[in-house]
């Protein structure tokens, strides 16, 4: 099948090649989808795209006139597409419904590992040969009390990672999950609760027209002050405004993110000698209890590995006449 690869990176293409033994005629580019970019596709039959790519109904419209039937997800996450929208113009979407659930909850233990032990500070003073201790004090997890929001397979796997260090768990979801409450002693909560009591408040949920600015606010105003805020999901699922006066204030005690709500157009790229107009992530990375990654949570081998075969596998389906279990458009369909 020729497909059109979109915003695809050095860093993932060797692994793309590898999954796909040239059974599909691949054309690599490193531009995201977008309106402008969409004419691109002209010519191919399939489209993959990542998490920076944006399908909106404009975008699909017009991948349609071009001949595309199919666009093929390398993420998990499908708030970018419009699912109506590709249904009604007859082209199927797929994902990667799970790639590596350890890759990310993983990060967001890295995130805070390294946030409360001051890492990144301690580091930069033994570069200079700087070895005084002041100002460098943390906290030990062990016994802390820790809110998981989202207890699906990445939160459960964060849950399990946080049991092994001794903390109090509490978790927020709209299904429970029997297994973590007999396993691990998951308290589930309502949100106002688990933020109310929590030290610690990891976010693992999707973002929808439910969770978009979960946090606000509202329920920042009801969090123990220091509370330390982890969010490896989706950006928006952060009001960023309101999180900064959090910040300010001393309610949020340290953040770490790995995505951010305006992140599409800024990560994924090196901006190093561009000037920022963005006023959000300039203060943000302004405060020394702030953490920034690139959106590179699923960055492993392992990942990396699963992103791409089952990406080819979803082409293989297609190329066959043959459902893929990953197609979204078909969910859209059955619940429309």
């Amino acid at each position: 099948m020729k497909t059109l690869v979109y915003s695809a990176k050095d860093f993932e293409i060797p692994y793309l090649e590898k999954a796909n033994c040239k059974k599909h005629e691949f054309t690599f580019l490193e531009a995201s989808l977008s309106s402008e970019s969409a004419v691109k596709a002209i010519g191919y039959e399939a489209v993959s795209i990542s998490s920076s790519g944006k399908a909106s109904t404009i975008v699909i419209e017009k991948l349609k006139d071009f001949g595309v039937k199919y666009i093929t997800l390398r993420a998990v996450g499908h708030d970018n597409v419009n699912l109506k929208a590709a249904n009604t113009f007859g082209i199927k979407v797929a994902n990667v419904p799970a790639y590596s659930p350890c890759a990310i909850a993983e990060h967001a233990v890295g995130l805070l590992l390294t946030l409360n032990r001051k890492l990144i500070e301690a580091n930069k003073r033994a570069k200079s040969f700087n070895f005084n201790l002041n100002n460098l004090i943390g906290f030990d997890l062990n016994n802390k009390t820790i809110g998981i929001v989202g207890t699906g397979k990445i939160g459960a796997i964060m849950t399990k990672i946080m049991h092994g260090f001794g903390c109090e768990l509490l978790g927020y979801d709209i299904v429970e999950n029997e297994e973590l409450i007999k396993k691990y002693g998951m308290q589930y909560q309502s949100l106002e609760a688990l933020c109310k009591k929590a030290d610690i408040i990891s976010l693992h949920v999707p973002l929808n027209s439910e969770t978009h600015h979960l946090i606000d606010e509202d329920l920042i105003d009801k969090m123990k002050p220091g509370v330390v805020i982890i969010n490896t999901a989706r950006g928006a699922v952060l009001n960023t405004e309101d999180v900064i006066k959090g910040l300010r204030s001393g309610i949020i005690g340290a953040l770490g993110i790995d995505v951010y709500e305006k992140e599409r157009g800024l990560f994924f790229t090196n901006h190093s000698n561009d000037i920022i107009t963005d006023e959000m992530i300039i203060k943000l990375n302004a405060m020394p209890n702030v953490l920034i990654t690139g959106h590179q949570a699923f960055l492993t081998e392992e990942a990396l590995t699963n992103i791409a075969e089952t990406t080819i596998y979803n082409l293989d389906c297609w190329s066959k006449n043959r459902e893929t279990e990953n197609e979204l458009t078909k969910t859209v369909t059955e619940t429309v």
